[in-house]
C-alpha cells in the first residue's frame, strides 16, 4: 500500500522554477507532520522543508530559504513544494515523508514513512 507518492520532478534550467506534489494517505496523516527531504549522487539525504499537520509551521534548510515554499492541503491529501530559482546543486531525488508527531523536524529519525521519490534535475 503506497502511503505517500511524489510527483512533478523533472529537468530544467538554473535560475527556473518546478512544483512537486506529494499524495499522502488522509486516513493516516492528516494529523502528521510532513516533510521534504533529498538526496544527492554520493551524499546523505538531507532536509529540505516541513511544516505541521495544520501547516501554520513551517521550517526551511539554510540552502532554500527564500527560493522553496512548502504547503499542504488536507482536504485533497496533498504536500507542496514550490521550488523557484533553482540551482545545479538543487538536483537530487526528493522524497516527501511523514512524522511521528504533529509537527514536521528537521531530523530523519522523526519521519516514519516515505515516499519513493522525484528526481529533479538542473542544468545549468
Amino acid at each position: 500500500q503506497v502511503r505517500l507518492r511524489e510527483s512533478g520532478g523533472g529537468l530544467v534550467q538554473a535560475g527556473d522554477s518546478l512544483s512537486l506534489s506529494c499524495a499522502f494517505d488522509g486516513r493516516i496523516f492528516s494529523n502528521n507532520g510532513l516533510g521534504w527531504f533529498r538526496q544527492a549522487p554520493g551524499k546523505e539525504r538531507e532536509f529540505v522543508a516541513a511544516l505541521a499537520w495544520r501547516g501554520g509551521t513551517t521550517i526551511y534548510a539554510e540552502s532554500v530559504k527564500g527560493r522553496f515554499s512548502i504547503s499542504r492541503d488536507n482536504a485533497r491529501n496533498t504536500l507542496s513544494l514550490q521550488m523557484s530559482d533553482l540551482k545545479v546543486e538543487d538536483t537530487a531525488v526528493y522524497y516527501c515523508a511523514a512524522a511521528r508527531g504533529s509537527y514536521g523536524s528537521t531530523e530523519r529519525s522523526a519521519y516514519t514513512y516515505w515516499g519513493q521519490g522525484t528526481q529533479v534535475t538542473v542544468s545549468s
